[in-house]
């Protein structure tokens, strides 16, 4: 069983790795490129890396065969830097964080719309029954009747 710690701190060292190779390739399909994210598997063989690029799909795309044609130069250096017995093999994923956030805020703007017109609505709206719902009893102080009034039940109140 591999300590998770060191499988953090593996994955770690290989994003840094990644990263900072990544600026050395001298492929001219490579885009501007963000690497994001490493995770490794537990027994330290198979590493996803998650990166960005700044750009529409077609650059996108370019970056993603640059990336798969560096695969084995890649491959190599984080191996040699880790030291392990086994060097990891590399998977990259586009990590699309960009549509997230734009469909988050969508999301968001239609909140804010939907409560602004319940504001909207609200503002003109009067309830539907009397301003005091609860009854109350009014009490027999007006006529001055100080006779202990207020120790007899209203049952029989009602009644006098």
């Amino acid at each position: 069983m591999t300590d998770p710690a060191k499988v953090r701190r593996h994955a770690e060292r290989v994003r840094e790795l990644v990263a900072s190779v990544v600026r050395q390739i001298k492929d001219p399909r490579l885009g501007m490129i963000t690497i994001t994210d490493a995770r490794i598997t537990a027994d330290l063989r198979d590493a996803t890396v998650f990166y960005t690029v700044l750009g529409d799909a077609a650059e996108q795309a370019g970056t993603a065969a640059a990336l798969e044609s560096a695969k084995g130069m890649l491959r190599s250096t984080v191996g040699k830097a880790l030291g392990l017995r086994h060097s990891p093999t590399l998977t990259f994923v586009l990590d699309n964080v960009q549509d997230h956030v734009k469909h988050i805020d969508d999301l968001l703007a239609q909140a804010r719309n939907a409560d602004a017109e319940v504001q909207r609505i609200a503002a003109g709206a009067q309830y539907a029954g009397d301003a005091q719902p609860y009854r109350v009893d009014e009490e027999d102080d007006e006529d001055g009747d100080d006779t202990g009034a207020d120790d007899v039940p209203s049952a029989a109140r009602e009644q006098r």
